[in-house]
């Protein structure tokens, strides 16, 4: 067993991508396409910049190769996050690709676009930990149109997306993709140490890719900075929980104060319905007193009420 850097960090997950040959290994298995060439893109939402809404994102540009040998680039927008994170940030990010000239081919149409999110939550109910969007052109029958595909113009308008649920990744290895993704794995995760996962080195004999990826997360977790971020992300992340855990005692206490504040109106308006039920029988004991031929001075004498009242009553 042997202990590598936990790439849920977002400095590690940078350390790990900036090498070539990993980025390509890892993007080629989720991507299921055979990249040959990949360039980090720049973007104009530095991570630097960071809130409770934290996501750490890259860009890349990939040359894919497709199996009659022609070639072609992909964009790849990878967004990867701890926390359950608001889909807007993730469609501006995305809008912001779209909006790029940069992103445009030479006879003026959009580069095609995969979405990757690494999510360290859940999405709603949704049991498996890799999922593939992928768009279907349909005719107006519902019938799947191959003819005359790929498009440029289409690819220019929508995209695909690979979505990781990172807490369902546990502990399989079956597959080649299995075996990529149980690096971060956070079941592996060091019960005295989160920066690091326990990995059994043994399991990825014969795949030099996955050497080279473990040997580079051995040297993350040796990297004093890289220690050093990983504990200032640690600090950060607290105080957000910290914050959070403040905002969600106040909300709740707010849903208390208002349940409390709807449950005296409700008392408020019980009393009230009750107080004109009373002053209604009153009325109508008024008004069979006075049938009966009784003045408003006597009914108020046999009541204990104020002429002046006993004759508004009337006068209803």
């Amino acid at each position: 067993m042997i202990y590598i850097a936990n790439p849920i960090y977002d400095v590690v997950f940078k350390y790990l991508m900036a090498d070539e040959r990993i980025a390509r290994t890892i993007l080629s298995a989720l991507l299921q396409m055979n990249i040959t060439d990949i360039e980090v893109r720049p973007h104009e939402y530095p991570n630097g910049q960071r809130d409770t809404l934290s996501i750490f994102r890259i860009d890349f540009a990939a040359t894919v190769r497709e199996n009659d040998g022609s070639t072609h680039v992909v964009l790849i927008e990878l967004q990867k996050t701890w926390l359950e994170t608001e889909t807007l940030r993730f469609r501006q990010y995305i809008g912001v690709q779209y909006q790029n000239a940069a992103n445009m081919s030479k006879d003026g149409y959009g580069l095609p676009m995969v979405a990757v999110y690494l999510l360290g939550h859940r999405v709603g109910k949704l049991t498996e930990p890799v999922i593939y969007i992928n768009k279907e052109i349909r005719n107006r029958d519902g019938e799947v149109v191959t003819q005359g595909l790929p498009d440029p113009f289409l690819s220019s308008l929508t995209h695909d997306s690979v979505i990781v649920q990172i807490p369902l990744l546990r502990g399989q290895v079956n597959t080649r993709l299995d075996r990529i993704l149980s690096i971060f794995d956070q079941t592996h995760k060091d019960d005295n140490n989160q920066h690091t996962l326990r990995i059994d080195e043994a399991l990825y004999t014969g795949d030099p890719d996955m050497h080279h990826i473990i040997h580079r997360l051995l040297a993350a977790a040796s990297e004093p900075q890289v220690r050093q971020d990983m504990n200032v992300e640690d600090e950060y992340f607290s105080i957000i929980e910290k914050r959070d855990t403040e905002i969600l005692m106040r909300d709740r206490k707010l849903a208390e104060q208002r349940v409390e504040i709807d449950e005296q109106k409700a008392l408020l308006n019980e009393q009230k319905e009750q107080l004109n039920e009373q002053k209604e029988q009153l009325r109508i004991s008024i008004v069979t007193l006075h049938k009966k031929g009784l003045s408003a001075e006597e009914i108020a004498s046999i009541l204990n009420m104020d002429a002046d009242r006993v004759q508004s009553l009337l006068s209803r």
